[in-house]
């Protein structure tokens, strides 16, 4: 080929070139790593053939040779060739397949769930019995049912925590990559309240107070122990709890706060100091005794309320969830009315 012969330009089935495309960085996708950017929107093209991609730089990122690794900022440009023509047919082979597209029921399911929304968040009443993510023998579970809500580019809503399959209650979740990390965020600086209901066996004395444990997951067991410093996997967790009504010296209606956000933590701490949840099949440790008449042999806690900045930086989430059918029907029995109760003076600080 003489140096005036231009080679020619990709061609598809249709004989007709394939264009070069230039997308630009959205404001929800600033800090992603650009494998990453590529495996959420071109499915389809594999790590191998990105990395080529890459070291013959036909992926470039403001004109500029870039990495894998390379995090993206918001406004810039991609440069992506014509992937139609250069998919080879191992990553064909390899793809990771596109989200099924579930039946209306989850989306109106979810729906049915919401307490709150907006273009960030959504903000669900969970229900017991319903797991937040998939396991061993869980077809149906929140995580699985957002696919409904999976966005033209395959972005779906992310969830930011997690909540015990049997508790019911608050449940946040993120639409947007953004929303989900300064979510996080809050989380994980401790810049939010996260109150619950329990009903608990007996009367804690003193009526408020603070739990401080080490937990450990039981070896063999889906369930947390309290050890001691030191021990391996231990981890520190701490709950506050406050004494809101009582029914006799049989049981109590506690709020709870978790301060450190351990797997099953209340619970643990609950039976810890002698006083578990009713209805706790992993920690009601109590021999004997009998649960009142009337009275659902259900795990007795609600995720009631959570305060957390709004991931916008515009002023605070702020959201209560009702009681669940079978504390409903509790508090009716123990004739405790949730309206005779002041969050500002009663919930744990």
């Amino acid at each position: 080929m003489s140096g005036s012969q231009k080679k020619a330009a990709p061609q598809n089935k249709g004989g007709s070139p394939v264009k070069i495309e230039m997308r630009r960085v959205d404001e929800d996708d600033a800090g992603i790593r650009l494998d990453r950017w590529f495996k959420e929107n071109f499915p389809e093209l594999g790590f191998g053939r990105l990395q080529k991609l890459l070291r013959t730089k036909q992926v470039r990122v403001d004109g500029k040779r870039a990495e894998a690794s390379t995090r993206l900022e918001a406004g810039q440009e991609i440069r992506i060739p014509p992937l139609g023509v250069e998919l080879a047919a191992d990553d064909r082979k390899n793809a990771k397949p596109r989200a099924r597209k579930l039946v209306d029921s989850d989306r109106e399911a979810i729906e049915q769930m919401m307490l709150f929304e907006d273009s960030h968040v959504m903000v669900l009443n969970k229900p017991a019995g319903l797991a937040v993510q998939g396991g061993s023998g869980l077809k149906r579970h929140v995580d699985g049912m957002l696919d409904a809500f999976t966005n033209q580019k395959g972005d779906k809503p992310r969830l930011v925590h997690r909540l015990d399959r049997e508790t019911s209650g608050i449940l946040l979740v993120a639409k947007t990559r953004r929303a989900a990390q300064e979510l996080t965020k809050a989380f994980r600086h401790r810049n939010t309240r996260k109150i619950y209901w329990a009903m608990v066996a007996g009367v804690p004395k003193p009526r408020q107070g603070r739990i401080s444990t080490y937990l450990a997951r039981d070896e063999g067991e889906e369930r947390m122990r309290v050890v001691r410093h030191g021990d391996d996997e231990a981890q520190h967790a701490v709950s506050l709890y406050n004494v809101v009504e009582q029914s006799g010296q049989k049981l109590s209606w506690v709020t709870l706060k978790p301060v450190t956000g351990r797997t099953h933590q209340l619970r643990a701490h609950s039976a810890h100091i002698g006083h578990p949840i009713i209805g706790d099949p992993k920690y009601f440790n109590i021999q004997n005794w009998e649960l009142p008449g009337g009275i659902q042999n259900k795990l007795h806690l609600l995720a009631r309320r959570i305060v957390i900045p709004h991931p916008s930086g515009n002023g605070v989430i702020d959201v209560s969830a009702p009681l669940p059918p079978h504390m409903q029907q509790t508090w009716n029995l123990l004739g405790m009315d949730v309206k005779d109760y002041d969050p500002e003076v009663n919930e744990p600080e």
